[in-house]
C-alpha cells in the first residue's frame, strides 16, 4: 500500500512563498501525481498534477504562481508557491493515481 507524507506547509504573508513536498513510499513512476487543496466549507479542488511523462496542468487561480515538479527516483512530489494570497489558504493534499491520498498540510495566507 502506498503511503504519502506532505511536508513544507505553515503560515507565511500575502505575497510570500512556501515550498509543499510528498514523499511516496511506492513506485510513482507510472501514476500521475498532483496537489489539491481544500478550505473550510469548500470542495477539494485541483491545484496542479503533473504525469509521469512530466505535463502539467494547473488551475486558473494558480497559474503563473504555483509550479508543481515530480523525481521519479526519489519518489517525491512538490509543489512551489509563489505570490500567495489569502485565498491561498487550505489544507494542501498530496494525490497519487485515483485513490491514494497524504493526510494533507495547512497553508495559511495571512498578515
Amino acid at each position: 500500500q502506498v503511503q504519502l507524507v506532505e511536508s513544507g506547509g505553515g503560515l507565511v504573508q500575502p505575497g510570500g512563498s512556501l515550498r509543499l513536498s510528498c514523499a511516496a513510499s511506492g513506485n510513482t513512476r507510472i501514476s500521475t501525481m498532483g496537489w489539491y487543496r481544500q478550505a473550510p466549507g469548500k470542495q477539494r479542488e485541483l491545484v496542479a498534477t503533473i504525469t509521469s511523462g512530466g505535463s502539467t496542468n494547473y488551475a486558473d487561480s494558480v497559474k503563473g504562481r504555483f509550479v508543481i515538479s515530480r523525481d521519479n527516483v526519489k519518489n517525491t512530489v512538490s509543489l512551489q508557491m509563489n505570490s500567495l494570497k489569502a485565498e491561498d489558504t487550505s489544507v494542501y493534499y498530496c494525490r497519487l493515481g485515483l485513490i491514494n491520498w497524504g493526510q494533507g498540510t495547512q497553508v495559511t495566507v495571512s498578515s
